[in-house]
């Protein structure tokens, strides 16, 4: 018997051993779950060449958007604040993170209103806008949203980021800074016991204030609601990695004398898109872990494309007719892939295909809220109709007559027989109301 290493880790993850060893088992079941799918995305490439597509668009975008946020700051007169916080980004790269810095701020000092015309400002926010529209993209992939913000939406939206971020870092930051000018907490920092615990927890700030940054892009960005519990254990999980890789980078740099002998002065160069290209993949997977956490269905599955038999397919299909029809008799009610998807306890990704083919045959309608609705009168639905949606579409042989051995055929058209007349002229508003009725007479009892 030849030892399968994937079936032993498959097993050990997805298997009821941990789980039913008591909560510690249950909490590392969890853990190895969400860590097993980060590395598979991680792995699979999508995310790297996404994050190497974000490296290019930092390069071109960084010195107008920081340019931007400047001028922003500018009219309040805060703006020193935050350029002593551009230096905390590219802290890892020790002296040469300060230089390339340096190097930025003073770019960013030369773009003001006597150096630009109205063109080149255009181009500068067109830009920076740019760069937000490509996070967008990428979290909407992460998220599995197919269709991204309007122009308009997504205009003013990403011009009150740029606006706004801005002003509401640098208002944090003084919070911070007036916090520890305070008269009880210098007393506290004083304090033998106290002080030294004072002193750890701040050092904590940078990675908090990065935690809460990348909470604010989890739950806004992506063009799909975010629940924000998903959005918070997602920016937290991003800032731990953050800080981790940030002081892996730090010893990386420090013993770096070789790299720097090879590359000479393209050294400083190389290793920035490295730091940057890291920042861009923890940035991705954070999104990924919060997408997981509100969507735990898609844990295992991830973005595989779903193999389903005939058997699950027809009985889906039902399912989600029968769940559509109860909605649209129920007063005030909707429904949604994402609430199909919760009542059925499985991935929308799975239900998208089943749920296409029904609108495509007109049984499936949906409106302006991507709310789903009958095709037409329910009581002219048959569920033979249904049935015959999911067994009979994507059939490729168009131009070609097989040629069936007879006793396959026969019972092949026995099985069909044999369907038909198990749902007989049964309708969606027959099935419909055995449901209701089975529903009532349950509803005593409970």
């Amino acid at each position: 018997m030849s030892f399968d290493p994937k079936q032993k880790i498959d097993a050990l993850v997805w298997g009821k051993g941990l789980p039913s060893s008591g909560t510690p088992g249950r909490w590392a079941a969890i853990l190895l779950r969400y860590l097993y799918a980060t590395l598979r995305d991680l792995f699979s490439g999508e995310v790297t060449m996404r994050s190497m597509s974000l490296v290019y668009t930092t390069l071109l975008s960084v010195v107008p958007l920081i340019a931007f946020s400047f001028s922003v700051l500018k009219g309040f007169g805060v703006h020193e604040a935050l350029e002593d916080q551009m230096y905390l980004v590219l802290e890892p790269l020790g002296e040469k993170g300060r230089e390339i810095t340096d190097n930025v701020m003073t770019l960013v000092r030369n773009v003001n209103g006597g150096v630009l015309g109205g063109v080149s400002l255009a181009f500068f926010i067109y830009t920076a806008v740019s760069m937000v529209q490509k996070i967008e993209e990428s979290f909407n992939f992460v998220w599995h949203v197919s269709a991204s913000r309007s122009f308009a939406r997504r205009f003013t939206e990403y011009m009150f980021v740029l606006l706004v971020g801005p002003v509401v870092i640098v208002i944090a930051l003084g919070m911070l800074t007036s916090l520890q000018n305070d008269s009880f907490v210098q007393f506290l920092l004083n304090n033998e016991i106290i002080g030294p615990l004072f002193v750890a927890t701040s050092k904590l700030t940078p990675y908090l204030l990065v935690s809460a940054v990348f909470t604010f892009l989890y739950a806004f960005i992506p063009n799909t609601q975010v629940k924000l519990k998903s959005a918070l254990i997602g920016g937290i999980a991003g800032g731990f990695m953050w800080a981790s890789i940030g002081l892996l980078m730090t010893a990386f740099v420090v013993n770096s004398a070789r790299t720097q002998a090879v590359y000479a002065g393209f050294a400083i160069a190389v290793i920035t898109l490295i730091w940057i290209y890291l920042n861009w993949i923890v940035l991705l997977l954070g999104a990924k872990i919060a997408f997981y956490v509100q969507n735990p269905a898609y844990l295992r599955l991830g973005r595989e494309e779903p193999w389903l038999s005939n058997s699950t397919r027809e009985r889906m299909a039902l399912n989600v007719m029968l769940q559509v029809g109860a909605a649209f008799r129920e007063p005030g009610r909707t429904i949604n892939i994402e609430s199909l998807s919760r009542q059925l306890r499985l991935p929308s990704l799975t239900l998208s295909p089943v749920i296409d083919k029904l609108e495509q045959a007109g049984l499936l309608t949906s409106n302006e809220d991507d709310c789903l609705l009958p095709g037409r009168e329910m009581a002219r639905t048959t569920l033979d109709d249904v049935l015959s949606v999911v067994r009979t579409t994507d059939e490729s042989l168009v131009r070609v007559t097989p040629s069936w051995d007879g006793e396959v055929d026969a019972i092949a058209k026995s099985i069909d027989m044999a369907i038909a007349k198990a749902v007989g002229t049964r309708t969606l508003s027959d099935l419909l109301d055995d449901f209701e009725e089975r529903r009532e007479q349950a509803a005593p009892e409970s």
